[in-house]
């Protein structure tokens, strides 16, 4: 993965830290809309981090295959496509 390593590690570390951050809230029992908010923060991220990954890996990956390599590329990302639609 070539993707800009440091902003992908930085927005992992602050959703890690956001899990850690809900897991307390549950332990102490916070208001649930609370605990929700941050659920999806932490999906917000993790969502625009897989953007830039697959983003990367059409620029990187797929814009480089050639021949049966490029097929099989499409079809993985074809794929990815159907799972996140």
């Amino acid at each position: 993965m070539t993707a800009d390593r440091q902003k992908t590690k930085q927005l992992l570390s602050t959703a890690r830290g956001q899990i850690d951050g809900i897991l307390k809230m549950i332990e102490e029992n916070r208001y649930c809309i609370d605990v929700s908010n941050q659920i999806m923060a932490c999906q917000a991220i993790l969502s625009k981090v897989n953007k830039m990954v697959l983003h990367n890996h059409l620029q990187c990956c797929v814009l480089n295959a050639q021949g049966d390599d490029a097929k099989a590329k499409m079809e993985e990302i074809s794929a990815i496509l159907d799972k996140l639609l």
